[in-house]
């Protein structure tokens, strides 16, 4: 398959700058797989396409401020994007700037130009378009929560005033370095609206890192590596999907990052039972914590969700190919251009999909 069939035309002005207010005010364009129809509403209209009994599966990983900034000895200014951890104080990362060479020693600030803060990182690996791996001298989230920024998506040229816009309700897990965006529009009213109707709601963790933002750049799909990024099902949560699954009812995530966690979590459950006739024959999905490097496109099945919760993605990103493999690529490309017609808002803070 070939990556150039997933670009598309965006009108510059359709990319969302600023988030909606209240959270569930954005529009919502319905997706319909079976009938292939498409239908304009907004998100606040979710209930109406919900079932009492379905199980709305979230990502409840929090933002960190993963954005720091440094200099090295020669002077030069370094922007670091915490992306990982190794342990509590080596990560890895993405640098720019000039020549950020293994050896070298950066003094953190506390500002794009501001002064050191006491803290330096030492480079211990070097990777591809920036990737580095850097040797902080004291614990990295304690660091962060004192000199770092909120990392905003590059399209997005806005100032945020309130950082906690750009994290779910729900956030509780640190770790990613954008958000879970889909979740971006559920309220607490909302919330305990689709409780008292009869959906219930569980959480997974995906820390959002290179793997998930990242786009794909060779000629051919299947030639694209994603990078791993933690992620962990509770054995808890994994009881609540599969008695879902038995008794019929439907398993929705919301957002890609949840759509990764379900179906490494469906691989996972297939890949430990080699007798049909074995205790965990009938479970859909096994619980773990550990890293995933799950690719989703077109061609590659779907084991566990039923319907989903997504944003409008960029081109050529995992993220839009994910979607494509579970819409459809027909249906999706028609609603991508139904979208754009329509003057919905693109991205981390725009509109949404639900796709059954």
């Amino acid at each position: 398959m070939n990556t150039a069939d997933y670009e598309y035309d965006l009108p510059p002005e359709l990319i969302a700058q600023t988030p909606v207010e209240p959270r569930d005010a954005s529009r919502l364009m319905v997706l319909d797989r079976a009938g292939g129809t498409l239908s304009h509403h907004h998100f606040r209209d979710l209930p109406g396409f919900l079932r009492p009994g379905d199980l709305l599966v979230h990502n409840d990983s929090r933002v960190i401020p993963a954005r720091l900034f440094a200099r090295k000895p020669t002077g030069g200014h370094v922007e670091l994007l915490l992306l990982r951890p190794r342990s509590e104080r080596v990560w890895e990362t993405l640098a720019r700037g000039r020549a950020v060479r293994v050896g070298a020693s950066l003094a953190l600030l506390d500002g794009p130009e501001g002064d050191p803060v006491g803290a330096t990182a030492q480079v211990l690996e070097e990777g591809e378009r920036g990737l580095r791996v850097l040797q902080f001298d004291g614990p990295v989230l304690p660091l962060a929560e004192a000199v770092g920024q909120t990392p905003l998506p590059p399209y997005i040229h806005a100032p945020l005033h309130d950082p906690e816009r750009y994290q779910t309700v729900y956030a509780r897990d640190p770790g990613s370095a954008a958000s879970p965006t889909a979740g971006l529009h559920f309220t607490p009213d909302l919330l305990f609206q689709l409780r008292e109707m009869g959906v219930r709601s569980t959480f997974v963790t995906l820390h959002v890192g290179l793997g998930t933002f990242r786009p794909v750049s060779e000629a051919r799909i299947e030639a694209h590596h994603i990078h791993a990024e933690f992620c962990s099902l509770r054995p808890d949560v994994a009881a609540q999907i599969n008695q879902a699954k038995l008794e019929g009812r439907r398993t929705i995530a919301v957002g890609t990052t949840a759509v990764r966690v379900l179906e490494t979590a469906g691989r996972r459950a297939a890949g430990g039972c080699d007798d049909a006739a074995s205790a965990c024959a009938w479970q859909t999905v096994a619980a773990f914590e550990g890293d995933t490097d799950l690719f989703l496109y077109p061609g590659v099945p779907f084991r566990v969700v039923d319907a989903m919760i997504t944003n409008f993605h960029l081109p050529r990103s995992t993220l839009l190919m994910l979607v494509a493999a579970f819409a459809g690529k027909d249906l999706l490309d028609r609603a991508y251009r139904e979208a754009i017609r329509e003057r919905y808002r693109f991205y981390s803070f725009g509109d949404a999909m639900f796709i059954a």
